[in-house]
């Protein structure tokens, strides 16, 4: 197994990892970002306004997009796992 190999290997899997994290935190930073907009229009500090539009839009994200992120990975493991002889070989 070549040092090359690994690197490539650890680049898709950082690739997927990216891809998958960044597909739940955009939501949320999106929605962070209008609220605080929000926030600083009409000068409500208060800290949990922004807790729960954040964790439903997470938690709706997860819900709509979760079956494909199980996928991905489903598939990135099954790629991984079937590669391995003409990894180490």
């Amino acid at each position: 197994m070549t040092p090359e190999i690994v690197v490539d290997v650890f680049s898709q899997a950082f690739g997927l990892v990216i891809l998958l994290a960044g597909f739940i935190l955009l939501p949320g930073l999106v929605i962070g970002l209008i609220i605080a907009i929000f926030q600083a229009a009409t000068s409500i500090n208060e800290q949990t306004l922004t807790f729960l539009p954040r964790l439903l839009v997470t938690l709706l994200t997860l819900s709509f997009l979760g079956h494909w992120m199980v996928g991905n990975l489903v598939e990135f493991a099954t790629t991984l796992y079937n590669s391995i002889p003409e990894l180490i070989g």
